[in-house]
C-alpha cells in the first residue's frame, strides 16, 4: 500500500467527492437491476472505506492492472460488488458502458462479482467467508517470492459467523503475514437483521488481539479515521485488523440503519427521493 502520502485538505476533499460519486452511481445501477433488486445497504456503508482505498492508498492501475506488484484488493462480502465496481469506475478501470452492465444476462458484472483481474476484480465470490483465506494465501505468496505488495480484505460482519474466517485469521497470524489488512465492515446487520440479535460476537476488536493481530476500531465512514487507519498499518510481523463501524444505508436517510435495505428492489418513487438527498449532498 502506499503508506507515504498524508490526507491534505484537498485530497479529503478528493476522496469525499469520489465516495458521493460512488453511491450516486450504486443508485443508477441499482435503478439498471429493476426487478432484480441489488444489495445496496451495505454498499453504502463500505463506501467511503472504498473510496480511500481507491483514491491513493492501493497501488494499482487501470494503465497496468495485472502488474505484479500490484497490490490486492479482495471483496470477500461479494454481495456488496455494486460498491466495488462504482469504485473501479470512478477509479478508471471501467467504462459507464460496463458499469451500466451491472446484472445483465451473460455480463461479467453480476451480484456477486466474478474474477476479472484486468478490470481489478481479483477473487470471485458467492459463499460468503472465502476472501480472507485467499487473502492470506496471496499475502504469504507475496512473502515467498520477495514480492512488494499489500492485500487488503473487506469482510462484512455478519460474514464473520463463518468458521473459515477464523481459519484464516490463524493462519494469518502463524505465518506473521503484516502485508495483511483484514477490514470488516461492522454495520451491524446482516440479511437476517441486526447482528446482535442474529448471531452476535461479542467483541471483534478483542477477538483479533487474541489471535495475534493488530487492531484498530475506526468510524468507517469518517474519511479521515479511515485514512489513519491504513496509513498507521505496522509491519510488526502481524496482520492488521481494522474494525470500521459503519452505518447501514449510510448516505440515504430512509435506508439509514434500517432492516429491509440488505437486499431489494428500488421503487420509482424511493430513486427518486433517495437521488434528490444524495446531489444535494453531493452539492449539484
Amino acid at each position: 500500500m502506499n503508506l507515504q502520502w498524508e490526507l491534505t485538505t484537498e485530497k479529503q476533499h478528493e476522496i469525499a467527492a469520489f465516495a458521493r460519486r460512488m453511491r450516486l452511481d450504486m443508485l443508477e445501477m441499482m435503478k439498471h437491476a429493476g426487478a432484480n433488486g441489488a444489495h445496496i445497504g451495505g454498499a453504502f456503508s463500505a463506501t467511503e472505506i472504498l473510496a480511500v482505498l481507491y483514491c491513493g492508498i492501493l497501488k494499482v492501475s487501470p494503465q497496468n492492472p495485472l502488474q505484479p506488484e500490484r497490490d490486492r484488493f479482495i471483496l470477500s462480502k461479494g454481495h456488496t460488488a455494486l460498491a466495488l465496481y462504482s469504485a473501479l469506475f470512478e477509479a478508471g478501470f471501467l467504462s459507464q458502458e460496463e458499469l451500466m452492465g451491472f446484472e445483465d444476462n451473460a455480463g461479467h458484472f453480476s451480484t456477486h462479482c466474478c474474477k476479472y483481474q484486468e478490470k481489478g476484480i481479483e477473487l470471485s465470490s458467492g459463499s460468503l467467508g472465502l476472501g480472507l483465506g485467499y487473502g492470506a494465501g496471496c499475502a504469504l505468496t507475496a512473502k515467498r517470492d520477495q514480492r512488494d505488495y499489500d492485500c487488503v480484505v473487506l469482510l462484512g460482519d455478519g460474514e464473520c459467523n463463518e468458521g473459515s474466517v477464523w481459519e484464516a485469521v490463524q493462519f494469518a497470524a502463524k505465518y506473521h503475514l503484516d502485508n495483511l489488512v483484514a477490514v470488516v465492515d461492522f454495520n451491524h446487520q446482516s440479511l437476517d437483521g441486526f447482528t446482535v440479535d442474529t448471531m452476535p460476537i461479542a467483541n471483534f476488536a478483542e477477538v483479533f488481539a487474541g489471535f495475534g493481530w493488530n487492531v484498530v476500531k475506526i468510524n468507517g465512514n469518517c474519511i479521515p479515521e479511515v485514512v489513519d487507519a491504513f496509513l498507521g498499518v505496522q509491519r510488526n510481523g502481524k496482520p492488521t485488523a481494522i474494525i470500521a463501524d459503519t452505518l447501514k444505508g449510510k448516505g440515504v436517510s430512509f435506508m439509514e440503519n434500517t432492516v429491509g435495505w440488505h437486499h431489494t428492489v428500488l421503487t420509482p418513487q424511493q430513486y427518486e427521493e433517495a437521488k434528490a438527498e444524495l446531489e444535494v449532498a453531493n452539492g449539484i
